[in-house]
């Protein structure tokens, strides 16, 4: 088996156009059913003001944080909703406190401890679906009453299994999985947003 990219390209377009071949092929392995679970899950947690938290590691982090300012302030946007969203990758000196005095491995789960309580959502963001901190706050979260949803590619590992609902993506090039959950997540806020609009009629007329 091999692995994309597994050959040297002449120049960028033609990796490009490679690169957006993959892109299409992983983002249409993402199951419908489970989309349209995740969509349900966002606007209810919303609607019944529970809280919606998001973590991730590397890249996936940088997806975790746009999640908050999308969900917080975009979804908000021409509704009646007042999401509560926080990323729990956001804070460096938190996380490098809870990783040099307890473990890595914590750095998700002891803020869940803090902060989350049951009804809220958890939504996990792991390439691998293995990330040992993402598992870890994913177990915690259904040990606790929260509603979880995980975004992995690759095989999806353990994330995949213990989550409420799992929206995997069948790449095996953490870009390309990476872009696709970064997708994901704008998806999942302007749907949540558009269904909820005060004035629907504003649909085509506005850039959103």
């Amino acid at each position: 088996m091999t692995y994309f990219p597994d050959r040297l390209f002449d120049d960028a377009g033609s990796y490009a156009t490679a690169y957006f071949e993959q892109y299409r092929t992983a983002a249409a392995s993402v199951d419908q059913e489970a989309l349209r679970r995740a969509g349900e899950l966002v606007g209810q947690v919303i609607s019944e003001g529970a809280a919606i938290y998001s973590c991730g590691n590397g890249g996936s982090a940088a997806i975790a944080n746009h999640l908050a300012c999308d969900c917080l302030k975009g979804i908000r946007t021409g509704t009646l909703l007042r999401p509560k969203v926080f990323s729990l990758s956001t804070t460096v000196e938190l996380i490098t406190a809870i990783a040099n005095d307890i473990s890595y491995d914590d750095v998700f789960a002891f803020q869940l401890e803090s902060l989350a309580k049951p009804g809220d959502l958890l939504v996990a963001i792991s390439s691998s679906g293995q990330s040992p901190n993402i598992v870890k706050a994913l177990t915690w979260a259904k040990d606790n009453g929260l509603r979880t949803l995980a975004m992995t590619g690759f095989s999806g590992g353990a994330s995949a299994e213990i989550a409420d609902v799992s929206l995997h993506v069948a790449g095996e090039n953490y870009g390309v999985v990476e872009d696709i959950h970064q997708s994901l997540m704008h998806l999942l806020a302007q749907y949540t947003r558009h269904r909820s609009l005060t004035n629907p009629s504003d649909l085509g007329r506005q850039k959103f």
